[in-house]
């Protein structure tokens, strides 16, 4: 039996929304940020704004981290800490807004628990959004106390698939990766990843369309 299960997040146990959907959900998230900057009053270039956004719509080489608080700088021409954690978690709303929990999360992960196996949620931010605010949200959703470790990239440095967000979560939890399951929805992050470091890695596809993958968390436990 596995000694821990690792679990992704956005459209493995929360539908955020989906790859296609990103360039709306990104416009709603920008739009946010501008209303803040009015409220405080706080002077923004609109000129080529939506040109520094698509500039910025990349990842850095290597899958390190690039930080949203530096995306937003460039964007908006702020320098404030205080502002750029405002505009952070304005740049989320949106994201946290559309946030629809599984009905099968929360009994699959008390089962977990009931058996004795550890559980950590391990996963990437949208633009690099800083771990605090995913911190919160899991709160939010009743997440938070089910799981005994959260890993976001922004702790680490490095996003999903590199193998030093899989190993700070398993040195965390205390299990070895050949005693670990991971599960998630992306077969580049969540499976080429794990299996690398000599973890098994189970996918989950909620649509149905790929055959081989779980539908659900309920055939995960039939897993461990």
């Amino acid at each position: 039996m596995a000694k821990a299960v690792l679990l992704d997040l956005g459209n493995t146990l929360v539908s955020y929304y989906t790859r296609e959907e990103f360039p709306g959900v990104l416009a709603e998230c920008i739009g946010s940020c501008r209303q803040l900057l009015l409220e405080r009053g706080v002077n923004a270039p609109e000129e080529g704004l939506w040109g520094r956004v698509k500039e910025q719509d990349h990842e850095s080489p290597g899958h390190r981290v690039y930080p949203l608080e530096d995306r937003l700088g460039h964007i908006f021409g702020v320098r404030d800490e205080e502002i750029l954690d405002a505009l952070c978690a304005a740049f989320t709303e949106p994201i946290f807004g559309l946030a629809v929990l599984h009905d099968d999360v929360k009994p699959t992960l008390g089962e977990l628990r009931r058996r004795g196996v550890k559980t950590a949620i391990v996963s990437n931010t949208p633009w690099g959004s800083p771990a605090g605010l995913w911190r919160r949200e899991l709160d939010r959703l009743g997440l938070a106390p089910l799981v005994d470790e959260a890993v976001f990239c922004r702790d680490v440095g490095w996003r999903k698939p590199d193998p030093r967000v899989f190993t700070h979560a398993l040195t965390l939890l205390g299990v070895e990766a050949r005693d670990a399951l991971f599960v998630g929805d992306d077969p580049r992050w969540d499976a080429e990843g794990p299996r690398a470091l000599g973890m098994r890695a189970a996918l989950v596809d909620r649509t149905g369309r790929n055959p081989d993958a779980l539908r659900g968390l309920e055939g995960l436990l039939m897993l461990i």
